[in-house]
């Protein structure tokens, strides 16, 4: 070997992705349990190797995880960071690309083993940097909450305005003021009340049910992968 050669250590390249879901007003995390080695039987944070043969990019492999790993398809996906070195994996030096995911209750798949939905502040002891992971995604979700129209994606299609900022509560963990939250969502413009229909039920009269503008859909659309 000449000197000007040296030994490379083969470094793991995966895709960690954390899927939200509100349960019952709650901001919670899905979890799929460990089949392997390292850390058989522990819950942890859908993950898995990028398969460079079939994956077109990195969210190509997020959504293959989450499909074959979780059964969840269609959830929005952005990336969220990249956590590397020799220490978050007892394999070796490893980069992982983290994936922060939306996903609305009703759109997850039936209960199954090997898969569990948790409150993001009941996760448990999570191995990897999953912990870090998740705490990242979370400071994610909750900061473009704040300024953008992000928790439109906890629901399939239609929605009033007070199951909206239900949602926006769940996320940010604290309560929010009716007249200024509904001035938000007239200076972000991407919503719009479907004629005609509305939502009835219990002491409340009817409310308006609304949904994302079509000029947005589209843009909401393409950032949801994994079809």
């Amino acid at each position: 070997m000449n000197q000007s050669e040296t030994t490379h250590t083969h470094v793991l390249t995966s895709v960690d992705v954390v899927v939200f879901t509100l349960v019952e007003g709650v901001l919670s995390v899905v979890l799929a349990q460990r089949a392997r080695a390292p850390f058989a039987g522990v819950w942890a944070l859908p993950g898995g190797y990028i398969h460079a043969d079939e994956d077109a990019d990195a969210q190509a492999s997020a959504a293959r995880v989450l499909r074959t790993k979780a059964g969840i398809e269609n959830a929005y996906l952005e990336q969220l960071a990249t956590f590397t070195g020799p220490a978050r994996d007892p394999r070796g030096w490893s980069v992982a690309i983290a994936y922060c995911g939306l996903i609305p209750q009703e759109r997850l798949p039936a209960p199954r083993a090997g898969l569990k939905i948790v409150p993001v502040n009941a996760p448990g002891q999570l191995p990897f940097d999953h912990g870090l992971i998740l705490q990242a995604a979370l400071a994610r979700v909750r900061s473009k909450s704040q300024y953008s129209s992000l928790p439109v994606h906890f629901f399939a299609e239609t929605f009033t305005l007070p199951q909206l900022q239900q949602v926006y509560e769940g996320i940010l963990g604290e309560p929010l003021n009716k007249v200024s939250f509904r001035r938000k969502m007239d200076e972000l413009g991407m919503l719009e009340p479907v004629p005609g229909e509305m939502l009835a039920g219990g002491a409340h009269r009817p409310a308006q049910l609304h949904r994302v503008r079509p000029a947005f859909r589209q843009q909401l659309a393409l950032s949801v992968r994994g079809l």
